[in-house]
């Protein structure tokens, strides 16, 4: 009898052992999100900035503002540079309206020497005369016309300067890029920035990636859209479980990450492979997790 028992134990230990071997998961990884690194794009003291780490953002919303006083008096300056340049172009456009009568009364007088120089009642030196002034006109005309050729090239540099200056200007808002959670937060209000510099990173926590790692031998059994099982912890002992989709498997093998598996086996090598899944709020980044290949029926 106590064979029978023995033997039966040494059953239930194997099926057992068959049915762990089973469930053991295919492959493991971390969580991971894309992090969006939101820096300022002017120069100057932050007015205000309504941010703080862990807060919901939309997309596109206003969450703070850099010092713009220094663009407005630009602008002003600009616009008042453009007025004075405007009016000496409205008075240059009047000395040729000026000197285009002056030329057409010249006309009038010529053509009345020219009859009176056919019937003998006038000298060839008054035509010269009058030929030389009407001369003298068209110069002068050609010259207000190309000094105000360079007038209208001056408006419209202002009209760019002023362009350009409304575009710092919006630039000085720090406009969020993307729906997401704060994940850190580098300036505060009242502080001095410069370009470049970062203000906070962002990420859309609502999807996350497990970034996996297969062998050669594991690859052919996975491809892009397929759908996989995917454990993260519950607890101590439990795992909970939730549905993937790959999006992106390595096209080249690289050496198992130090924080994969044991010594030994991480210098196999092996292909990345990132799972989507949908959060529900209960995954974190840096979490880690593993996947377990669906069987296809």
């Amino acid at each position: 009898m106590k064979k029978v028992i023995l033997v039966i134990s040494i059953i239930c230990l194997f099926v057992s052992s068959c049915v762990k071997d089973k469930d053991q998961p295919d492959a493991y990884g971390t969580f991971e999100a894309t992090e969006i690194t939101v820096s300022s794009q002017a120069n100057g003291k932050i007015v205000w900035l309504k941010i703080e780490e862990g807060q919901l953002l939309d997309s596109n919303a206003i969450v703070g503002v850099v010092d713009t006083v220094d663009l407005d008096l630009k602008k002003s300056q600009a616009r008042e540079q453009q007025s004075a340049t405007s009016a000496r172009k409205e008075d240059l456009e009047a000395q040729i309206a000026v000197q285009e009568q002056n030329k057409a009364n010249v006309l009038i007088d010529k053509a009345r020497i020219e009859r009176l120089l056919k019937d003998g009642a006038a000298t060839r030196k008054q035509l010269d005369d009058i030929t030389a002034n009407l001369n003298l006109i068209d110069k002068q005309i050609a010259s207000i016309k190309s000094q105000n050729s360079s007038l209208n090239a001056q408006v419209s540099t202002f009209d760019k300067q002023v362009a350009q200056i409304d575009k710092s200007v919006r630039d000085s808002r720090i406009i969020n890029p993307i729906r997401g959670t704060v994940l850190t937060k580098y300036a505060e209000a009242n502080e001095i920035t410069t370009y470049g510099k970062p203000i906070y990173k962002i990420a859309d926590l609502s999807v996350l990636e497990l970034r996996v790692y297969l062998s050669g031998v594991q690859l052919p059994k996975i491809k892009i859209g397929q759908k996989v099982e995917v454990r993260f912890d519950k607890d101590e002992a439990t795992n909970d479980k939730t549905e993937g989709t790959v999006t992106w498997i390595s096209q080249t093998a690289e050496f198992t990450p130090k924080t994969i598996q044991t010594k030994e086996e991480r210098v196999n090598l092996v292909y990345a492979v990132k799972v989507r899944v949908q959060n529900n709020g209960r995954l974190k980044i840096g979490m880690p997790g593993e996947i377990k290949f669906i069987p296809v029926n």
